[in-house]
């Protein structure tokens, strides 16, 4: 088992920087990859970033390419997603999940554990 536990979300203004934290524990040595998931209201789960726990091999959606930055210490088992610029269509609940080897694509259904969620509000 691994348990995520995210943390950083908020209400911020059009254009503010948010950071948000994951922090694993468990059997994390059974991670291959950790990604950021986004669910906005009536909206499907999608992927906005993601990064290879070892290697730092990254994956960004288009929609936050550039302004969203993913990184991992790997010493503390956390990691970040910093978003920058952020618009209102990024508010959302964000949720941290991991991917372990073997398992391939970016879908939820390809990701086996979760966190809890945390709410981006982001004001006009």
């Amino acid at each position: 088992q691994v348990q995520l536990v995210e943390s950083g979300g908020g209400l911020v203004q059009a254009g503010d920087p948010l950071r948000l934290s994951c922090a694993a524990s468990g059997r994390t040595f059974s991670i291959y990859v950790m990604g950021w998931f986004r669910q906005a209201p009536g909206k499907e789960r999608e992927l906005v970033a993601s990064i290879t726990w070892s290697g730092g091999t990254t994956y960004y959606a288009d929609s936050v390419k550039g302004r969203f930055t993913i990184s991992r210490d790997n010493a503390k088992n956390t990691v970040y997603l910093q978003m920058n610029s952020l618009k209102p269509e990024d508010t959302a609940v964000y949720y941290c999940a991991t991917r372990p080897t073997g398992q391939v694509g970016r879908r939820p259904t390809d990701f086996n554990y979760w966190g809890q969620g945390t709410q981006v509000t982001v004001s006009s």
